[in-house]
């Protein structure tokens, strides 16, 4: 893989997650050691702003100029990242806005970011204007026997034309807030003061905003109107996302979030960790104040941002951090003295199991090799060093499919369900752990110049039968290996409808390294920028399409929208010429299709999958409604599909950013179902179970 790190040695190429880095760095507050601040600086916010603008015309996929197009899709995307349900601005804002609508390229190209801080001090103003209308609505009776509906759909609405149409918009919302609470069993004291803290809250962590974060947002507004994964990353994003990448860190090891009343709760406490080894941190606790040392003072952190939480919590390996915090979130406070240390992110990392299941015609079960790999990760910064020994996905799946052989597995399993993408490079060689030689995937720039990006390393590491497992959360990455698999007929592909139809890669520039030509140059941030589109070896692109697995399992995944063809300005899908590579004898047609029908026999006799199948069913009726009742009665009644689907999507989410424990292949009637069509699947290739080239 020569040409392939050539590159990366030059620039980082990326299949980036089909999560926001944004949102990653806001819920996952992985605790490291990070770069030196930088203080706000409108003349360094200048100098980025003018080398994202050079960078963005001169590199991208389109070419697109930056023009009046980009200033119309920049302006919308700007302000709907303050006010997406469009709840705070009045219409008379966004009137005075638009008027910018043909200009704000040129501010860009001037680097005037008055119109960004206008935008936010307006959306303060309201935000306050609300916030003190909550307080009124909460202290009012409501009637939730009355038929009314609230609208749902932010395309159905337009922007309140005065006070008095947002103070009717805000008091259906607040209903559907006490309604939400009823239902949940809260008495309506206790949840008109949580609605109370919640908005306060609120309040107080916009004003936290910063110049980096507010920077951020106006850059990624006009980039991610060339194609959706085009952004800019402030410093603070840029670290985390190196992080999430390299799989260690110093500090005390757990994951926060933020609640909905303001408070920093521990979602996760990582095994082996400072906070595992202590023994004291659990998850639920509220972290209350922070102190440094064994006498530095303990600073209040309720309502503070969660990346200031993290701030006041990192540090270097051996050094003491002071938590104050309440268990369980309740009760007294308690100070805990962690002493911080390197932590390896083991659960974002290849895991594995060996399962038994079935018997083999001499009377033993057979063995199951499942490899859960949450992401294609490698620590770019060691490999860009050309460090010799670097945590990457290859060398860890490598290991795992040695232990494989050990144990004499009969077949591997590799679970893409809730990964999001990552390295290319990593894409790449961990395609070649399961074929000869030949190519991965195809490359395709704005000049229409091809590349093939090819697996070199003779042999297999892993040879027999081969099933990987697919979702509409399997993205960018995990579609180039599951696409390649299929082309060369090497294994079967199992999952969703479809994967989620990412096919560009993206390139990581470093704005500090491109502007100070010097060792160790300062964290500016960095532009995420589209530069190139990807093809399988028939020469498809994955691009709004994704890969179609061989064999469908009905999902609820497959319902929500979040395909890349759902996003804007996304990339259009299109073909190349195929390339020329052997196909391998492990999937025939006809034995498709008997897989198939075997699946589809079980799963309509299967009481789960009627289950799973109603909870499709009534989802779909729900799914394109433009709003909800809060009449109690009718809420009730189609509120627990509604969650269900809700609750669904939070959970891929969570477990895609490691915010939670996840079991590897748990015992459910998915995964047993993708065993019985494994165990067919060994009956078809009979003896036939060792991969060969025809």
């Amino acid at each position: 893989m020569r040409s392939a790190f050539g590159i990366l040695n030059r620039r980082p190429w990326l299949g980036c997650s089909v999560v926001s880095l944004t949102l990653v760095s806001a819920c996952i507050a992985w605790l490291q050691l990070p770069a030196a601040p930088i203080a706000p600086s409108p003349a360094r916010d200048r100098q980025v702003t003018l080398r994202v603008r050079g960078l963005i015309e001169s590199e991208h996929l389109s070419r697109h100029a930056l023009d009046d197009e980009i200033s119309m899709r920049a302006i919308k995307s700007f302000l709907e990242g303050f006010d997406p349900r469009k709840m705070y601005f009045l219409q008379s804002d966004i009137d005075e806005f638009m008027k910018k609508d043909r200009s704000l390229d040129d501010d860009v190209r001037q680097a005037k970011l008055g119109f960004a801080r206008d935008v936010f001090d307006r959306y303060m103003q309201r935000l306050n204007e609300r916030v003190t209308l909550v307080e009124e609505l909460l202290a009012e009776q409501h009637d939730f026997k009355v038929d009314e509906e609230i609208i749902t759909d932010p395309e159905a609405l337009i922007y309140p034309s005065d006070a008095a149409e947002a103070r009717e918009r805000w008091r259906k919302l607040i209903k559907l807030n006490l309604l939400t609470f009823k239902a949940d069993g809260e008495e309506e004291a206790e949840a008109r003061r949580k609605i109370g803290r919640r908005y306060q809250s609120l309040k107080k962590r916009w004003g936290q905003t910063d110049s980096d974060e507010l920077l951020e947002r106006f850059l990624t507004a006009v980039t991610s109107s060339y194609d959706p994964h085009t952004t800019y990353m402030s410093p603070t994003t840029l670290e985390n996302f190196r992080i999430l990448m390299r799989l260690n860190l110093e500090g005390i090891g757990a994951a926060l979030q933020i609640s909905d009343e303001g408070y920093t709760v521990v979602s996760k406490v990582i095994p082996g960790g400072a906070a595992d080894k202590d023994g004291r941190l659990k998850p639920d606790d509220r972290i209350v104040s922070v102190g440094q040392g064994d006498t530095g003072e303990m600073v209040d952190v309720v309502d503070m941002k969660l990346n200031d939480v993290v701030q006041l919590i990192r540090g270097k390996a051996g050094t003491i951090v002071r938590l104050g915090t309440q268990s369980g979130g309740a009760g007294e406070t308690s100070v805990y003295d962690i002493t911080r240390a390197k932590i390896e992110l083991a659960d974002s990392a290849a895991k594995s199991r060996v399962i038994q299941r079935g018997q083999k015609p001499d009377g033993e079960a057979y063995n199951f090799g499942i490899i859960d790999l949450p992401s294609f990760y490698m620590d770019m910064e060691a490999a860009r060093d050309e460090q010799n020994e670097f945590r990457s996905t290859t060398r860890d799946v490598r290991r795992i499919l040695s232990d494989f052989r050990s144990k004499n597995v009969d077949a591997v399993v590799l679970d893409l369900r809730q990964n999001g993408g990552g390295s290319l490079t990593e894409a790449i060689t961990l395609t070649g752990l399961f074929i000869d030689q030949g190519p991965v995937v195809q490359v395709k720039d704005w000049a229409n110049r091809k590349q093939s990006f090819n697996d070199l390393e003779p042999g297999m590491a892993w040879d027999g039968p081969f099933v990987v497992l697919t979702s509409k959360f399997s993205a960018s990455a995990s579609e180039i290996l599951a696409g390649a698999i299929q082309d060369y007929h090497r294994g079967l592909i199992i999952g969703d409808e479809s994967t989620h139809g990412k096919g560009t890669v993206q390139s990581l520039l470093d704005i500090g390294s491109l502007m100070f030509r010097i060792p160790n140059p300062p964290n500016l941030g960095a532009l995420k920028i589209t530069q190139q589109q990807f093809y399988r070896p028939n020469g498809d692109s994955t691009q709004k399409r994704g890969v179609l697995p061989d064999i469908v399992l009905p999902s609820l995944t497959n319902e929500i929208g979040m395909g890349e063809a759902e996003l804007d300005y996304a990339v259009d899908f299109d073909r190349i010429e195929t390339a020329k590579f052997n196909s391998y004898n492990m999937v025939a047609a006809n034995s498709l299709q008997r897989l198939r029908t075997h699946s589809e026999k079980r799963i309509t006799e299967s009481e789960e999958y009627k289950k799973e199948l109603a909870r499709i069913e009534r989802y779909q009726r729900l799914k394109d409604e433009k709003s909800i009742s809060l009449n109690e009665e009718k809420y009730l009644a189609r509120r627990d599909t509604e969650r269900d689907a809700e609750e669904e999507q939070e959970k891929q989410l969570e477990e895609q950013q490691g915010a939670v424990e996840r079991e590897i292949f748990e015992d459910n009637f998915q995964n047993n179902e993708v065993i019985d069509i494994t165990l067919d699947y060994l009956k078809e290739l009979a003896n036939n179970k060792v991969a060969r080239a025809r």
